[in-house]
């Protein structure tokens, strides 16, 4: 029998394949191509304003039209659109795509525990919300003493954790970080990263935008820059410059 090889054993996550996308008459994305594979770590790196969270936005069915192919697991999900964002979202979600938005993207009013527990979205993860919880405040410790607490009083870093810890509520096999760094302080944003790279790799992936190259620097697998709407490829290091 001949035996199996490194390569036929790589399952692609995410595929995507001549993505355009954008905001009214407003074009963001052009001609996307771009592929996840179980267990990689991926940076998607580029200034702000570049196309980075457009193109997470797209997967997740959130911007106001676009045309391409986005398959999951080998799961079409993508095609031409033009209205209607956001009301295939879930249904994303519940196929293992989670999202950590850009900026804090709280409730001000509800306290840390009702927070973590909104990332529990499919009945598997709702069923065993508590555990789940329980194995966040593990990654993020300073979470545990603050679970009664209300989410806007918390500060930025705090906020933070608990707006990743959402995210890995959920039955995940591809997460999206979208600057996660973004208005923290050095230490704060390396302790979010830290905790990033601290999950198992198996049966998952993730796609990490950012501008601060360096705090990806040797924990990736692979960087890819966005210029202008259009990826320029597998870079070691992009001068943001």
């Amino acid at each position: 029998m001949r035996p199996i090889s490194r390569m036929s054993m790589v399952h692609e996550i995410l595929k995507i394949e001549g993505l355009s996308a954008g905001y009214g008459p407003l074009r963001v994305l052009h001609e996307i191509d771009f592929s996840v594979n179980e267990g990689e770590r991926i940076g998607l790196v580029g200034l702000n304003g570049h196309g980075k969270s457009t193109l997470m936005r797209s997967v997740m069915s959130l911007v106001g039209w676009q045309n391409g192919s986005i398959k999951i697991k080998g799961q079409e999900i993508g095609g031409a659109r033009s209205t209607g964002a956001g009301r295939r979202t879930h249904a994303i979600v519940q196929m293992g795509v989670a999202l950590t938005p850009q900026g804090d993207a709280i409730f001000p009013g509800m306290t840390v525990a009702q927070h973590l527990d909104c990332g529990a979205y499919s009945k598997i993860a709702w069923r065993e919300r508590a555990k789940r919880r329980d194995a966040v405040m593990d990654i993020f410790p300073p979470l545990r003493k603050l679970e009664t607490a209300l989410v806007g009083t918390l500060s930025g870093g705090e906020r933070r954790m608990v707006s990743v810890g959402r995210a890995l509520m959920t039955e995940a096999s591809l997460y999206l970080i979208d600057e996660p760094s973004l208005g923290l302080a050095p230490k704060i944003s390396r302790s979010v990263l830290d905790a990033l790279f601290s999950l198992p790799r198996e049966g998952k992936a993730m796609v990490i935008a950012e501008q601060n190259v360096a705090l990806l620097a040797g924990k990736v697998d692979r960087m890819v820059g966005m210029h202008a709407g259009r990826l320029r490829g597998d870079v070691g290091h992009v001068a943001l410059s």
